[in-house]
């Protein structure tokens, strides 16, 4: 008499959805909307600002420039011409930091990673998720203070230090001397614009950060559930 052979049962493997879950909740939840408040907040902020800058062919009148009688006259000029070509000024200087780190790209390398460092490991990391480098954990304070050294080391101790002080110490030699030279008799300055215009380009960092935490705690309440 043949011996019959026992059903063969199914066996499923129980530790595959384990696997994955583990996996998905193991994988920490990245701000993706966070950043991109922020960066769409920026960008509205600046194309605002640049939308209030004045003509060019008005800051580069060569009629309008005569030497000032005295520094008060320069002072006086200086102020007036400030007002009213505030935007054109910072991006005036923003354009010679631009130049001067583009013609050092090594110092640009080490700035751009420097930000990069500061954006992805503490501005838009999420607070529930901590930092694991070589598997081991590093805590918001520990984190901010690497940071913190780190900034200290690529500024003072290379020459993204140096090139940025040069570079901004040229930009407020050609704004201050422009703002001296140039006689604003012929400008139109309008007191009432002159705030909204300073709020515009000078506040749009911490609106664009309150907008990005904003948008962050949806997605870090998510994560926690």
């Amino acid at each position: 008499m043949a011996s019959s052979s026992p059903p063969v049962l199914p066996i499923s493997n129980p530790q595959a959805p384990i696997s994955s879950t583990t996996t998905t909740q193991s994988q920490p939840p990245i701000a993706t909307p966070a950043f991109r408040a922020f960066i769409t907040r920026l960008t509205d902020s600046a194309r605002l600002a640049f939308s209030q800058r004045r003509p060019w062919s008005e800051l580069v009148d060569r009629s309008a420039f005569t030497r000032p009688d005295s520094l008060t006259d320069a002072a006086s000029r200086f102020r007036k011409n400030f007002s009213y070509f505030r935007i054109n000024y910072l991006t005036l200087l923003a354009s010679v930091l631009a130049i001067s780190l583009i013609t050092h790209p090594v110092s640009l390398l080490f700035l751009l990673a420097l930000l990069s460092s500061w954006i992805f490991l503490y501005l838009f990391r999420p607070s529930d998720s901590p930092l694991v480098i070589f598997g081991r954990n590093f805590t918001d304070r520990e984190t901010l203070g690497g940071l913190i050294v780190l900034s200290i080391v690529v500024i003072f101790l290379t020459s993204v230090g140096s090139i940025l002080i040069s570079g901004l110490m040229v930009g407020l030699a050609i704004v201050f001397c422009h703002g001296s030279f140039r006689v604003p008799e012929d400008l139109f300055l309008d007191e009432v614009q002159e705030p909204s215009a300073a709020t515009g380009l000078l506040s749009f960092l911490g609106g664009a950060a309150s907008s990005a935490a904003a948008s962050a705690a949806p997605v870090v309440a998510a994560a926690r559930v």
